[in-house]
């Protein structure tokens, strides 16, 4: 399994917003492991942190823009691409403005500062979501369709076709993310001229001009448009050229709008939070259905996470025995619910208990149809959680564990006699004080059968004189 990258040191660009027209500084800086990219606007009080999360979507006109409690991010697509792009995984995006700069409208000059930085290895694993089905979205409005299929590694094709003769059907494929400096990062935006003409006449585009954006003349341009455009763009002169492109403007490549729409498809699946495995198919894609196949695909994702059944080998000898665990633990049969510890750290442990028909529960628990019941479920997760706890002071054995709090508790499956359940406890805090704040789970049968968010202190038992 690879490991989590983040940029060596910090580096900062300077620009304009091309739908904004402000200036802006953009400065990427090293996150920790685990971060993923967020965007911070150190113009505004208190500098609000905006994740890159596809359920912050507000808005997809001319772009991806994001929104989180009124703080606002535009465009931000052509920058997430470049760090996915450039294999990175955590990075803070700080911003003085709501939009990142523009720059030539394609990702290479992220790109290049990415370099510039230098790159490190973290510790961590990376996340990653390998696709074992096919899964789809289609926008029925406009046609436009993301599929991911199963692949041995992430790779995008894009399909582009907008009905018009100067620009026609174009494909574009990345078949390795290391490829995309080369074949796709300095791919730029585009425009059709009759899109222009609205953004211009609603005063949407004031940071663009002919260096960051292909302009297709898809209709008959008229000597007054013409001086609109040569006003707007600051130029004497402007032409259309005979492939049917404003002049000023050669293209890198003659499908450079399908390379450009792949470079969007990357940067706006950023959004789903977690490196994929699986190959994009994106018929005439778009930021909607980018975004709208981002959160899906973040659903789906967290899903399968939640109840992604961790595998251990049972067989091996434990960590602690249940000799051990009784040195720790002040719980005794039949109240004593863990067996063994097969893992234990700073911030987790994994217990296990066989549960059998012998269990005095099961007497009243029910008569002829024996269930574990939920509660002693939770207890068990607890009592393993204790061993966590515990651990963090020389003399456990003097100490009681006692419940503060139980929340989001959820039963899945059933726990019968011959079942072997599996705990699992995470720290979502540091122990502080005695106090272990965990997620905990349990499993059985290669599923998650409960769930529980655990609250527990520690309390030193009195000495005799």
């Amino acid at each position: 399994m690879s490991k989590q990258r983040t940029i060596a040191n910090e580096v900062t660009l300077t620009g304009v917003g091309l739908h904004t027209g402000e200036n802006v500084k953009m400065k990427f800086v090293p996150a920790p492991e685990n971060h993923g990219f967020a965007f911070k606007r150190v113009d505004l009080e208190g500098e609000p942190i905006i994740e890159a999360d596809a359920n912050f979507v507000v808005n997809t006109q001319r772009g991806t823009n994001l929104e989180k409690r009124g703080v606002k991010i535009q465009t931000s697509e052509h920058v997430l691409a470049a760090l996915v792009g450039m294999d990175i995984d955590n990075v803070l995006i700080e911003l003085d403005a709501p939009e990142p700069p523009i720059m030539d409208g394609s990702s290479k000059f992220f790109v290049e500062a990415i370099e510039k930085a230098g790159i490190v290895e973290q510790k961590a694993d990376r996340e990653q979501y390998e696709v074992k089905e096919v899964i789809s979205y289609k926008d029925e409005a406009t046609g436009s369709e993301i599929t991911v299929i199963p692949a041995d590694d992430y790779k995008i094709t894009t399909m582009v076709d907008f009905g018009t003769k100067v620009l026609g059907t174009q494909n574009a494929t990345l078949e390795k993310i290391e490829d995309f400096k080369e074949e796709i990062a300095d791919a730029r935006t585009f425009s059709f001229l009759h899109e222009l003409e609205m953004l211009l006449e609603n005063g949407l585009i004031k940071g663009g001009d002919l260096n960051n954006a292909i302009v297709y003349v898809d209709k008959e341009i008229s000597e007054s448009t013409m001086k609109k455009l040569e006003k707007a763009f600051n130029k004497k002169k402007l032409s259309v050229k005979p492939n049917g492109i404003l002049d000023n403007l050669t293209l890198h490549q003659p499908n450079e709008a399908a390379r450009h729409k792949l470079l969007d498809v990357i940067g706006d699946l950023a959004l789903a939070g977690t490196r994929i495995k699986g190959k994009v198919i994106a018929n005439k894609p778009g930021h909607y259905v980018n975004t709208q196949f981002a959160k899906k695909l973040s659903k789906i994702i967290k899903l399968e996470k939640r109840n992604k059944v961790p595998k251990y080998d049972l067989d091996q000898p434990p960590l602690m025995d249940i000799t051990e665990i009784m040195k720790m633990l002040p719980h005794r049969p039949p109240f004593l619910l863990v067996d063994k510890i097969i893992e234990l750290s700073d911030s987790h442990v994994v217990g296990m208990k066989n549960v059998t028909m012998n269990e005095p529960f099961f007497e009243g628990h029910f008569p002829g149809a024996p269930v574990m019941p939920g509660v002693l479920q939770v207890e068990a997760m607890a009592q393993t959680g204790g061993i966590l706890v515990l651990s963090t002071v020389p003399d456990p054995e003097n100490y009681l564990t006692f419940f503060m709090k139980i929340d989001n508790v959820k039963f899945k499956q059933q726990v019968i006699p011959g079942d072997t359940l599996v705990f699992k406890c995470d720290l979502i805090s540091p122990i502080r004080r005695g106090i272990c704040h965990m997620q905990a789970y349990a499993y059985a049968n290669g599923r998650l059968v409960s769930e529980a968010e655990l609250m527990a202190q520690i309390v030193k038992t009195k000495q005799e004189d």
